[in-house]
């Protein structure tokens, strides 16, 4: 391999610097719930799973939506190369429990290292994977480089830059080319990211978006058979992965609404976090609103809001409702969430105006009229209105929104062949 950029010999001497840090750091970090105690370890590259015998493949997603989209790729490897062992990482706890349901068997799941050299050195010398395949914009130099000088291929899916990464790159041009130029196979996310690779100095191979390709959202068909005498009563509205700041726009939507002749829809409430269950149920009292909660078993019948704080279910509600919200997009900060997964199932959807993780999805779906992007919650109800009445304007948008969906993930189910060249 060349000579290192500066830039990356002292990134490299910092965070070797930093790594007697690194445990207290992941310690402070679980105590706020946002690491595994008891698999620490693992973030520090020490794993108690042996590694299986023969060629390993690793994946990587940052959080759940990246590790998801890599579950068609892993059913592949799994199909095509039954003898190769999988591994795949990420860096959530929210992601590591769906995966945990998900993955196929044979497949093993670890929580990625934090890139300081130890770390990585153990990972490492532990999995010694024959292939990496890492997903968007996951540029951790100490791992992709002591990846790459072991003679571990590499391939990045669903490249992108975002325009600050994009500047801060573009500052660092020799740095960017070292670490991008490690990589054996680079497919982009869309036409701009294309062309910001290209600034870059970067060669890439062609378009690929992992966020099409994925099978439907799973549900259980007793949960369905179970709660659709409650659809037949009344409507269901669905706010899907909600955070905070939303759901009290979507609450104070709800309590004004009034549809002549009819009831109000009943609203299903599935937060981001379910350990958020108990501050929603308080929001909807401080609003004269009754709440029903789904982990402490409650029925939907009878109340204004079932708050569903369970994890892995957003499949069962997108199959039973009549509209689904799209959180992440009404505050600030956070991007917005998948509005594919509703797409697959033919649930119509509208989100916020802050969807900038998937401004391109978004763009494409509201050129075909087959979703809704507000200004803000109180504009919703014209399409809470529709979902009490007869829904036809929102069964429209539906079916427009699959039919995108099934031809972009038809183009995305040929990425697998690409990566299976690799694997030697």
């Amino acid at each position: 391999m060349s000579r290192r950029p500066l830039s990356l010999i002292l990134y490299a001497a910092a965070t070797a610097l930093l790594q007697p840090l690194v445990p207290l750091i992941l310690d402070r970090r679980a105590r706020r719930g946002k690491e595994d105690p008891a698999r620490l370890g693992e973030r520090l590259g020490r794993s108690a799973t042996p590694r299986p015998e023969g060629r390993l493949v690793w994946l990587h997603g940052a959080s759940v939506g990246e590790s998801l989209s890599l579950l068609p790729l892993v059913e592949a490897i799994r199909r095509e190369r039954p003898e190769t062992a999988v591994l795949v990482t990420s860096g959530t706890r929210t992601s590591a429990e769906l995966l945990a349901a998900r993955l196929p068997a044979g497949a093993i799941h670890q929580y990625a290292p934090v890139d300081a050299p130890s770390a990585v050195r153990r990972f490492l010398d532990h999995w010694r994977p024959d292939l990496a395949v890492f997903v968007e914009s996951e540029l951790w130099p100490n791992l992709i480089l002591g990846a790459r000088a072991r003679g571990t291929r590499l391939a990045l899916l669903s490249a992108k830059l975002s325009e600050a990464s994009f500047r801060n790159w573009s500052r660092l041009r020799s740095a960017a080319r070292a670490l991008l130029g490690a990589y054996d196979l680079i497919l982009v996310q869309d036409a701009r990211a294309a062309e910001r690779f290209a600034a870059l100095g970067v060669a890439t191979q062609g378009l690929a978006d992992l966020k099409f390709g994925a099978p439907p959202l799973p549900a259980d068909p007793a949960a369905i058979d179970k709660l659709k005498p409650v659809t037949k009563r009344r409507p269901i509205v669905l706010a899907a992965s909600t955070h905070p700041g939303e759901d009290e726009q979507i609450l104070d939507a709800f309590v004004q609404l009034a549809v002549p002749g009819a009831g109000p829809p009943l609203l299903v409430l599935v937060p981001r976090h379910p350990e958020r269950g108990e501050a929603i149920a308080q929001l909807c009292a401080d609003r004269g609103m009754s709440a029903a909660r789904r982990s402490q078993a409650a029925s939907p019948i009878g109340c204004d809001v079932y708050i569903a704080d369970t994890l892995g279910e957003l499949g069962l509600w997108f199959r039973l409702a009549r509209l689904a919200i799209m959180g992440g997009s009404l505050v600030e900060g956070i991007g917005g969430h998948n509005p594919l997964e509703p797409a697959r199932l033919g649930c119509p959807c509208v989100s916020g105006p802050f969807v900038a993780n998937w401004r391109t999805v978004y763009d494409e779906l509201e050129a075909a009229e087959a979703v809704a992007r507000l200004k803000e919650a109180s504009a919703l109800d014209p399409y809470l209105t529709s979902a009490v009445l007869d829904g036809r304007i929102l069964a429209d948008m539906a079916a427009k929104a699959r039919a995108y969906v099934e031809a972009r993930d038809a183009e995305a189910r040929e990425v697998p062949a690409r990566v299976l060249e690799l694997i030697p």
